[in-house]
């Protein structure tokens, strides 16, 4: 069945030739060929104002742009978010879009004493990871640990699942037959619309 995906692409440099790019558009090939309806996102084109309080995060609304970056994620069934590992974790720019999209009345609302209620459910998610290190070592070692974060603090306070990743790395490692497959696998996985 054909889904609506939404790429997220949080690679804050905007270079088309980075490898991270490549990938993105291997998934939407792939997906586009099955006959899925795929949006993309460049959040390295956003003007993208860092939010300093949390009256601001609460109250304030988020510019035009990234209001209708809202509206592409309310009409997505299945979200791509792929972003290059820095410093352990996601780019501080794929950070701030993510608080300025996912704020509360669109991505949670009040359950009283009781919490939060998520306000995007029934969407699924993929998080593709590029890194300089063996993703064995990131997953083994380091525990995974802003993955785990993305999923659990982020993604399924919002209501998205269930979420599967893919780790690539070690990147700069890799000659161009391991790129090569890691390109084709992303198609797979965009045909599959997973």
């Amino acid at each position: 069945m054909a889904k609506r995906i939404l790429l997220i692409e949080g690679h804050p440099d905007p270079d088309p030739a980075r490898y991270l790019r490549a990938l993105a558009n291997a998934y939407a090939e792939g997906a586009q060929a099955a006959g899925h309806e795929v949006e993309r996102i460049a959040v390295a084109t956003l003007e993208i104002p860092f939010l300093r309080s949390q009256a601001e995060w609460q109250a304030a609304e988020p510019p035009a742009a990234l209001r209708a970056c809202q509206e592409a994620i309310r009409r997505a069934e299945h979200i791509v978010i792929l972003y290059p590992l820095w410093l352990g974790t996601l780019p501080a720019m794929l950070k701030a879009f993510l608080e300025q999209v996912l704020r509360p009345g669109f991505a949670i609302g009040s359950a009283g004493r009781l919490g939060h209620a998520p306000l995007l459910k029934g969407r699924s998610a993929r998080i593709v990871i590029t890194m300089g290190m063996p993703a064995l070592v990131y997953r083994w070692w380091f525990g995974a640990h802003s993955l785990r974060s993305l999923e659990r603090n982020v993604l399924r306070f919002v209501g998205l699942g269930p979420i599967r990743e893919t780790l690539i790395g070690p990147v700069e490692a890799m000659g161009p037959a391991r790129r090569a497959a890691w390109i084709g696998t992303l198609r797979r996985i965009g045909r599959q619309g997973r």
